[in-house]
């Protein structure tokens, strides 16, 4: 068993133009003061980092982790969420995911995607010169559309869009081999790995990748009303990134799953600040710590109805309650009574 490292906070939600949200030091300052000891950083993201310059140069990530420890902080993971997002997109969503890529790209669908690939391959540098060992982001999707099964698909589609899916990634997965860093695909609504199922179908695709893994967030699990417990059963040893989200499902007379194309707030399903939904974060902390997940417990604050920044400060209260530090020593030492397999032999009458 091992303690898991936190709290951490995912700054892609809080970064912005005004202070401190607006430098990494800034925010940097602004996180160690509600008590986080970790940040993942969103690459894409030129306020707070510049990924080609990680990339290419350790001296720069040095200085990095210089002005976190300053605070007091540590990098979690780098995130490619919205450059994963790219690497596999269908056409009917090209004109929407546009706004994840540079102004010159929009519209070049091939380049675009190019550009993606490119930027997970220095995120694996940076992440490597950086010292991490994990690293978060999305699969894309070339299938989502197809995920109610009308009309009736097919035979071979969905294998032939995964197939499509672990060609682009692999490449990308040998990459991140090289650095020693893991990709974490959150599973995640909207991408073809969004559940176990998918998961498998994709690890299959690249041959069980040693650095195919997962980023866990069980509120997008609640949303699809999948076990988020049972699920660290099945998955615990590809776990190796984690969200701290939390989440609800009320359905009613109106909508359910699939939320009538309602806003957020009127959803049966919808993310709530840590403490305010449905989750048992007591029992995924207890599975987390008896699998020994080695890594980070990371906030992300997504809520429609509290605001950000009670959301980080309650947040980092309780994701430091709800860390276990694991025991070194039984319950009932005890009570041991010191045998030796000579004595065990003669309490089973073979001595």
């Amino acid at each position: 068993m091992k303690t898991l490292k936190g709290p951490g906070i995912f700054l892609a939600q809080y970064a912005g133009d005004a202070e401190p949200f607006n430098s990494l030091p800034a925010i940097a300052r602004w996180a160690a003061s509600l008590g986080f000891a970790g940040v993942q950083i969103p690459s894409n993201d030129k306020r707070l980092f510049d990924l080609e310059q990680a990339a290419s140069s350790k001296g720069y990530c040095d200085d990095i982790a210089g002005t976190l420890a300053e605070h007091g902080l540590a990098v979690t993971e780098l995130s490619t969420h919205l450059q994963g997002q790219l690497v596999a997109s269908h056409p009917a969503y090209d004109r929407l995911f546009d706004g994840f890529a540079p102004p010159e790209l929009r519209g070049k669908t091939q380049e675009r995607q190019a550009w993606a690939v490119e930027q997970l391959k220095l995120a694996a540098k940076a992440s490597r010169n950086l010292g991490l060992t994990a690293h978060a982001t999305f699969s894309g999707a070339l299938a989502w559309h197809l995920f109610y099964p009308w009309p009736q698909r097919p035979a071979g589609l969905v294998e032939e869009a995964f197939a499509e899916l672990g060609k682009r990634w692999r490449p990308i997965l040998d990459a991140f081999d090289e650095a020693g860093v893991d990709v974490c695909y959150e599973l995640h609504p909207g991408e073809d790995l969004h559940d176990g199922a998918t998961f498998e179908r994709f690890l299959e695709a690249v041959d069980n990748h040693p650095r195919a893994n997962i980023l866990y967030d069980p509120s997008h699990m609640v949303l699809q009303q999948l076990d988020y417990l049972e699920f660290i059963d099945f998955y615990h040893q590809r776990i190796r990134a984690f969200h701290v989200k939390d989440a609800e499902f009320r359905p009613n007379g109106r909508a359910g799953v699939y939320g009538g194309y309602q806003s957020w707030i009127d959803r049966p399903g919808r993310f709530r600040s840590l403490g305010d939904g449905q989750i048992d974060f007591g029992a995924i902390f207890s599975k987390m710590a008896q699998y020994g997940y080695p890594g980070w417990a990371v906030l992300e604050w997504e809520c429609c109805i509290k605001d950000a920044q009670q959301g980080a400060q309650e947040g980092a209260v309780f994701i430091r309650d709800h860390i276990i530090k694991v025991t070194e020593r039984a319950f009932d030492d005890f009570a041991a009574t010191g045998a030796d397999r000579g004595f065990n032999r003669q309490l089973l009458g073979l001595e």
